[in-house]
């Protein structure tokens, strides 16, 4: 069983202690998204866990514990996403200095293979424009070059809580919708997909709608069994998750995450509280 920890909040960064706590204990209980009052036991023993995917922007807390994690025997990679907008769009993400020193720490750590960076996911606004992800996407590839063998993008999806959020910023920032086949997006893809080869990076997309193959991005899963066995030699089941998006080519995983846990309060992400818009989310409050 894989285990995804989690698209739903960034454990690696703020409950880091509690995961380690039900580590300990051998289980976690997580509750239905839809319905909290369902819930489910996840076993966490070393011989259930083929592999824990970490998702995180920061993973300052479980660094400390990850000796502890490989003397238990547990197999993890992480999915790093690093982006550098505007405070705008990220106004409770730490400093681009520490994302960018713990990256390189991890991949030092653990491998290039274990640390797949996520550029994601592509704002296309007036601030944050073809030119703006050309000299973000350079500048932080030309960082990873040989720490990460992987990038992952895709484009936004305007859930209707990240919309609110957005149109909640105009005029100080209005969103670019491109069309399919627009030619300035075409360009940005084309370019960021030599960018990656350039430095031995495969790029791959992210449940994405958009067909980007004729740029060079092929679609990929970012909960990968191959890859998982690929670096771990564990055989896991390649069969899509039929409890993901339908563009979404991810693994079977269980996620023990929770909704709206997540203090960093980034206004393009999904992750909400349900029924609670991001933007009035309070970043300090206890998760």
């Amino acid at each position: 069983m894989i285990i995804s920890a989690s698209r739903r909040t960034d454990l690696p960064a703020f409950h880091a202690d509690w995961l380690m706590s039900r580590i300990h204990a051998g289980f976690c209980e997580v509750a239905n998204p839809l319905n909290s009052a369902q819930r489910s036991r996840v076993s966490l023993r070393p011989q259930d866990v083929d592999a824990f995917v970490f998702w995180t922007r920061n993973p300052v807390g479980l660094m400390p514990h990850l000796p502890e994690l490989d003397r238990l025997g547990y197999r993890y990679i992480f999915l790093f996403t690093v982006v550098d907008y505007p405070r705008l769009l990220e106004p409770h993400a730490p400093p681009l200095s520490e994302r960018l020193a713990r990256f390189l720490r991890l991949a030092d750590r653990l491998g290039a293979g274990r640390v797949i960076w996520r550029y994601d996911p592509i704002v296309l606004s007036d601030l944050t424009d073809e030119d703006y992800h050309r000299e973000r996407f350079r500048r932080l590839a030309d960082r990873f070059h040989g720490r990460t063998t992987r990038v992952i993008v895709s484009l936004l999806d305007e859930y209707a809580r990240v919309r609110r959020c957005l149109r909640a910023l105009e005029p100080r920032l209005r969103l670019r919708r491109p069309a399919e086949g627009d030619a300035r997006l075409a360009g940005l893809m084309r370019w960021m997909a030599a960018e990656a080869r350039d430095r031995g990076m495969t790029i791959q997309s992210c449940a994405e709608k958009r067909d980007l193959r004729p740029y060079g991005i092929e679609p990929g899963a970012c909960i990968d069994a191959r890859l998982i066995r690929e670096l771990f030699g564990v055989s896991v089941p390649e069969r899509k998750d039929p409890g993901q998006r339908g563009a979404c080519r991810c693994a079977v995983s269980r996620d023990i995450g929770t909704y709206g846990t997540c203090r960093y309060g980034c206004l393009y992400c999904y992750a909400a509280r349900a029924g609670v818009p991001l933007c009035s989310l309070n970043p300090r409050s206890s998760a």
